[in-house]
């Protein structure tokens, strides 16, 4: 099964088609369709695309499944001996991704 590694919001995520993916917050609501033209990486079976001239042409399509928030973390401060407590909680804003299509050109056409 090929597989692509893409980049949005400043991480970097494994993708397959089919499957779907917890990316940070891209606007946009349910049903809509969403493009990754940042591919860093591709493969399938033993073939490896990473070439600088390759992958710029490569592209990502998926479908938005859901707008939604992560687990709740807890930021605690504690000074001892002080007085000093902060307790904060951060839920991170998240889209769920369903992946439809990993597109290459057809010079480079291994899937």
């Amino acid at each position: 099964m090929p597989y692509a590694i893409i980049e949005s919001g400043g991480k970097q995520y494994k993708v397959q088609k089919g499957e779907e993916v917890l990316i940070e917050k891209i606007e946009g609501k349910p049903g809509d369709k969403v493009k990754f033209d940042k591919v860093i990486f591709l493969s399938h079976g033993d073939q490896k695309i990473h070439q600088k001239e390759v992958l710029p042409k490569v592209k990502v399509k998926g479908t938005i499944v859901e707008q939604l928030k992560g687990e709740k973390i807890i930021v605690f401060k504690y000074e001892p001996k002080k007085g000093y407590k902060r307790m904060r909680g951060h839920r991170q804003l998240l889209t769920k991704v369903r992946i439809d299509d990993i597109n290459v050109p057809k010079s480079q056409r291994m899937i």
